[in-house]
């Protein structure tokens, strides 16, 4: 039988530069999306794939993502006596409880196989989840959930993977393609962020993985990779041939990377339209501005 996947790793220690001034004080993690912060759309879509352990892989200036997930006894009493009991469900869903959560530092910004490779002791022997906050997955199922599910058939490792138009496949790893079965494929190779051209198909890794164990192992043999840092898609790519294989899942679902400016925005937008109570406003706005922009043109 096997092993459930019941702990996810979150590398959120980056600086967020791309944010600044506003991450100067606030880690780009909890930026909201509408009216919630990033990471609690990441928590959300492990809580729903079954994830009971919650690894955080952080740096200096994250505490007020740690005090984000911690009971707010004033804040919610408040609420409480205002009857404000909608509110209170709300918050709820932010509380983790005790040992459910845990912290890591990653002390010097030496890439995402890195962050992965900081968590290996509370990861054990036990296949795992890890999820990039930056990209968030508007979808039906969540994406995690469905990565689960057909990791219940596969085993081994799992990446989720979306097709990218070539000219930005050298932004991405991408898989080069063993047997394409639909939804899901077997992989040849991984290349991380191939030269123009070079790409070996347009699959491109996003950051959602299934993986095994083994991979943690990789890790401690790894030098520095592309970019001078210890590269995920390395250790994974050396799964590829043993028994355990890797697998690339097409996931269904609209993919947002918030983190890029325009991505955030997009996903902004996105999200406020798919909200009933915004809905009406934001649309009747926004064809207002498309109705203004095409007058002054």
């Amino acid at each position: 039988m096997r092993n459930k996947v019941t702990k996810a790793i979150f590398p959120v220690a980056g600086l967020g530069t791309r944010f600044l001034p506003a991450t100067k004080s606030v880690p780009k993690e909890i930026m909201t999306l509408v009216d919630r912060p990033l990471i609690q759309y990441a928590i959300d879509e492990a809580r729903a794939a079954g994830i009971k352990e919650f690894i955080f892989v952080t740096s200096r200036g994250k505490g007020a993502l740690e005090d984000y997930f911690d009971h707010s006894p004033q804040l919610e009493n408040e609420l409480r006596k205002k009857g404000k009991t909608d509110l209170l469900e709300i918050l709820k869903t932010t509380n983790m409880d005790s040992g459910a959560i845990a912290y890591m530092r990653q002390h010097k910004a030496l890439g995402l196989g890195h962050a992965v490779w900081c968590a290996r002791r509370l990861i054990g022997n036990e296949p795992f989840a890890v999820i990039l906050p930056d990209d968030v997955i508007a979808a039906e199922k969540p994406c995690l959930q469905q990565m689960v599910e057909a990791y219940e058939e596969t085993g081994g490792n799992m990446v989720a993977a979306m097709e990218v138009p070539a000219a930005k496949a050298s932004s991405y790893g991408v898989l080069d393609i063993k047997e394409d079965m639909g939804s899901m494929v077997s992989v040849n190779g991984m290349v991380e962020k191939p030269e123009p051209g070079t790409e070996p198909s347009n699959l491109a890794v996003i950051g959602r993985y299934i993986l095994s164990p083994h991979v943690l192992k990789n890790l401690n043999k790894i030098k520095s990779g592309a970019g001078g840092e210890i590269q995920l898609t390395d250790a994974i790519a050396q799964e590829i041939g043993t028994e355990r294989g890797v697998y690339g899942y097409r996931f269904r679902g609209q993919r947002f990377d918030c983190g890029s400016k325009s991505g955030f925005l997009q996903a902004t937008v996105a999200f406020g339209l798919s909200r009933d109570d915004l809905r009406d406003d934001l649309h009747a706005y926004l064809t207002d501005l498309m109705a203004t922009e095409k007058a002054a043109q």
